[in-house]
């Protein structure tokens, strides 16, 4: 087994992962290890599994892709894998979680912001401590860039579910086309009776995989500049979660376009957590918790 003896359960609003300090390089994990680890009947259950390592012992890593993550002044990668043992380029909950352990483990700051490396990037969590409504140990993470399509190019549907909704590419360093249903377009269920067992289907196809998010714009104060908004989601890899932070992100885009309003509070089925857009980049805010620390079993 190329895995440490103990491991740590985490979530971020329900976004759920198996997590572990590899500081020498050591447990690099297989995917079938992967798919044992996040099996929730088998194994421990997860949505993903995340190695917190150096990049230098990330083989999948380019030399360029190594640099650029130590010229962004991370000491430390967020290696994050699906629960179907793929490689994964960015998990915005993720970053949370692994950054809440690091702090735990001793290798980050509890009070100052802390730079991860990442397939995506160099990403920025600043922690807020308690924030109401959005939990305890919050961190505020600026995720970078972003890129739209065309609005509403896409049509969205769900095999077992009656009618379709039109939907937005969002590229957030991993691929999300996100569905306003509800609307003039929308001929889909409201947004809690969808099945989400099934993965969606969009047309025409994306070359590559996508994670699909569906949404109910709830309440705009124009007062204050804020959105509220319901969200759901289908990820890649595993399935629907209780919480996806690229898709939150990438929902958060696309309200912006298509109601000129940059900041939303965003309910998933994990909690509410917030998120402001720029042209340049989008942040999100929400809560990490650490669940347990569990010794593995040698066979």
């Amino acid at each position: 087994m190329s895995l440490p003896q103990r491991v740590t359960k985490t979530h971020a609003t329900g976004n759920d992962f198996v997590v572990y300090l590899d500081k020498t390089g050591d447990f690099e994990p297989t995917a079938d290890e992967i798919r044992f680890l996040c099996d929730r009947h088998f194994g421990i259950g997860g949505d993903g599994l995340i190695r917190l390592t150096k990049p230098e012992f990330v083989s999948d890593l380019s030399d360029e892709q190594i640099m650029a993550v130590q010229a962004g002044d991370a000491e430390w990668f967020m290696d994050y894998r699906n629960a179907d043992g793929s490689l994964a380029e960015m998990c915005g909950n993720g970053t949370r979680a692994i950054t809440l352990f690091a702090q735990r483990e001793g290798v980050a700051d509890s009070t100052e912001p802390f730079r991860l490396g990442t397939r995506a990037g160099v990403k920025i969590l600043t922690p807020r401590g308690n924030v109401k409504p959005y939990g305890a140990n919050v961190f505020q993470v600026e995720m970078g860039e972003w890129k739209i399509g065309e609005t509403d190019a896409y049509e969205v549907t769900i095999p077992g579910n009656d009618g379709s909704a039109r939907g937005t590419f969002v590229d957030m360093g991993n691929p999300h086309v996100v569905a306003v249903i509800e609307d003039a377009f929308s001929t889909l269920p409201v947004v809690e009776d969808l099945d989400l067992v099934t993965k969606p289907v969009v047309n025409p196809t994306i070359e590559s995989d996508q994670n699909v998010e569906f949404v109910r714009i709830d309440d705009i104060d124009h007062n204050t500049a804020v959105g509220e908004a319901t969200m759901r989601v289908n990820e890649r890899g595993c399935g629907e979660t209780l919480s996806c932070g690229t898709g939150l992100c990438a929902t958060g885009i696309v309200l912006r376009a298509k109601t000129g309003i940059s900041h939303w509070d965003i309910t998933v089925r994990g909690g509410t957590l917030r998120v402001d857009v720029t042209d340049e980049d989008v942040k999100l805010t929400g809560s990490a918790t650490l669940v347990a620390d569990i010794d593995l079993l040698r066979s």
